[in-house]
């Protein structure tokens, strides 16, 4: 065999063995990246939907409540576009199976139920009750980025889940300081 066929043989054999490893796309991200911004998406799209309840006047949500949940919905509205881009970006699908509750796959995600009962407390109640649910809710996102950081791929998936290390771990710091 000739010296100019062997060289693009051995390097369609070396991309071949790199697409096949891991669940790599061979695009710069894995099957732990589209996974995580699949799971985050709907983990954020419930941050967003708690940090609703907070902002309803009929919570009657103490002004450090306010201040945190409007934070948290200008903070993870963005990182939804982000991931969404990135999944359309990769040919992966965005949403999970729609049908689904996915309440029970991911870390910090509540019930139904547990929404429900949360909408129904009112003042100092509803903050402590936000405060815990947020905490564990923020919680479960940090223990699915640190999964992502070691098993992803993706430098920007990389970047933002360092990010949402860094921003919810601070939440959390403040919200237990509120808690006391």
């Amino acid at each position: 065999m000739s010296r100019k066929l062997l060289l693009p043989i051995a390097a369609l054999a070396v991309l071949a063995a790199a697409c096949s490893s891991g669940g790599s796309s061979g695009d710069g991200f894995n099957s732990a990246d589209t996974m995580f911004a699949q799971m985050m998406i709907p983990h954020h799209e419930q941050a967003i939907e708690m940090a609703g309840m907070a902002l309803d006047p009929a919570t009657g949500a103490g002004p450090d409540v306010l201040a945190l949940a409007e934070a948290i919905a200008a903070a993870q509205d963005p990182e939804i576009a982000e991931m969404t881009a990135l999944l359309e970006g990769w040919g992966e699908p965005v949403a999970m199976d729609e049908g689904m509750d996915h309440s029970g796959m991911m870390s910090g995600m509540l019930t139904i139920e547990e929404l429900e009962a949360l909408a129904a407390l009112r003042g100092p109640d509803f903050d402590r009750a936000w405060l815990e649910a947020m905490i564990a809710h923020h919680e479960g996102a940090i223990a699915m980025a640190e999964d992502v950081l070691a098993d992803g791929e993706s430098a920007e998936v990389r970047d933002l889940a360092e990010r949402i290390v860094d921003a919810q771990a601070a939440e959390i710091a403040e919200m237990r300081a509120l808690l006391g």
